[in-house]
């Protein structure tokens, strides 16, 4: 075994898969065993594997001008013209973009703008941030403690409190609903309980709130009709900025450029990665608006230096990637295929897994879904310990699948931007035939409530 501290893994079960080569939504172990890559790597490769002309991009871009920072006055061309496509592209009013390299350090950045931010225009006390429960915001210390699923905040001592930061419900109706409540019930509850909490917290503390437009590691919550709606009404009435954290909705994944157009969204903040430069080259990018970054000019100023960045922040390479990859989605009309294979996507889930006896909910929008895996079908119980969600991810790797089991007993679906309604039906009936086995596990370990 290798000396690494390996990622969001079990230590006790490392090295378990060794993938050594990838092509387009397939990809390799050193045993020569072939896989569609049902998650995109980690929600992220949206064009795939081995595209030449993004490789080809960045080798020229390294062949050329292989670093460059941006600090103290310095820029490169590849920096300020993806930011210029960037401005061009966000619903965020005159926005300012501000460079990582990953989703995590992008919402840190956030964090410590927002601060920022607020200590310029004379309202320091305006700090607090709202995060959702099963909310999943990324792993550094500010985005740690914004981060609401218990296996990352175990043992790591998050400072949520010393950050300010507040929880409220996850909008997820099939697991959150009481008794016979409707989706419109259970969605004014869960607002009226927000608003007590702002009211109680005092609206003029509460700088912001952070959603993702459709949730990833937490089980594809896909909020009802009128949350986002209310939520936002509720937002702009108290004068709390909405914050949309993109990462994984950003740039197709949900059939639209981005999950907030999908959701009906009008985001003040936006956090972007992932599929910014489909996963080819580490990038980031955290969106303000324009009269944001104006308020903060003259702080910067007088201190000398905006005392923020990242040694690799905006690096030639990486912006090379994401420019090639915004270029393909808008060529390739690449979004527009998203949408329509998407559907195709969800209508094969509902048709294939809606009856089926281990699946209690099919739920997504256009490349990314869930199945929520349910001992009882009748009352949705749970398994304990993610069990139903761990045997069916192993059982689908079984099946020449690799997708993820999220937010405890959920299978998350989120294949290449770029597969094809044949490759759909393809992966479809693989997890089909590794839920089948699943259930027939479960049933003989007696973990399945008939």
């Amino acid at each position: 075994m290798a000396p690494v501290v390996y990622p969001t893994t079990n230590l006790a079960a490392i090295e378990q898969l060794n993938l050594v080569r990838g092509e387009g939504i397939y990809v390799f172990d050193d045993a020569g065993n072939k896989f569609i890559e049902g998650m995109a790597g980690l929600w992220c490769t949206s064009l795939g594997y081995s595209n030449q002309e993004l490789s080809a991009a960045i080798a020229e871009q390294l062949n050329t001008l292989p670093f460059a920072h941006s600090f103290g006055g310095k820029t490169h061309p590849a920096l300020t013209e993806l930011a210029e496509k960037l401005q061009a592209m966000v619903p965020v009013e005159d926005a300012y973009i501000f460079f990582g390299n990953s989703g995590s350090d992008a919402n840190d950045s956030h964090y410590k703008m927002l601060r920022y931010y607020f200590n310029a225009i004379g309202k320091p006390e305006k700090r607090k941030i709202i995060t959702r429960e099963r909310g999943y915001h990324g792993v550094t210390v500010a985005a740690g403690a914004l981060t609401s699923l218990p296996a990352n905040l175990a043992y790591f001592d998050a400072p949520v409190e010393d950050l300010s930061i507040l929880r409220t419900d996850a909008p997820h109706y099939y697991t959150g609903r009481q008794g016979n409540e409707t989706e419109a019930q259970f969605v004014d509850r869960i607002l009226k309980n927000l608003e007590d909490q702002i009211i109680a917290e005092d609206p003029s503390t509460i700088a912001a709130m952070i959603v993702e437009p459709i949730t990833g590691a937490s089980g594809v919550i896909v909020p009802p009709e009128g949350y986002y709606e209310k939520l936002q009404a509720l937002l702009r009435k108290h004068d709390i900025l909405v914050w949309a954290d993109e990462v994984i909705c950003g740039f197709g994944r949900t059939g639209n450029d981005f999950g907030c157009t999908t959701m009906g969204i009008k985001p003040d903040l936006m956090t972007f990665a992932k599929q910014l430069s489909s996963a080819y080259f580490p990038i980031s990018a955290a969106v303000i608006p324009g009269w944001m970054y104006e308020a903060m000019i003259e702080p910067s100023n007088q201190v000398g230096v905006f005392g923020h960045g990242y040694t690799y922040s905006g690096h030639p390479a990486a912006c090379a990637a994401a420019l090639k990859t915004l270029e393909i989605y808008e060529r390739d009309k690449i979004f527009e295929h998203a949408a329509e294979v998407g559907d195709h996507l969800q209508a094969k889930l509902h048709a294939t897994f809606v009856d089926h006896p281990l699946v209690g909910e099919v739920r997504g929008k256009g490349l990314i879904a869930a199945l929520e895996l349910v001992s009882n079908k009748t009352t949705g119980a749970s398994f304990e310990k993610g069990a139903a969600g761990a045997a069916a991810q192993k059982a689908c790797e079984r099946n020449g699948v690799i997708l993820r089991a999220v937010g405890g007993n959920a299978l998350a679906f989120c294949p290449p931007l770029i597969i094809t309604k044949a490759e759909v039906d393809d992966l479809v009936n693989r997890v089909k035939s590794a839920l089948d086995e699943t259930y027939e596990s479960l049933r003989d370990q007696g973990l399945i409530a008939e």
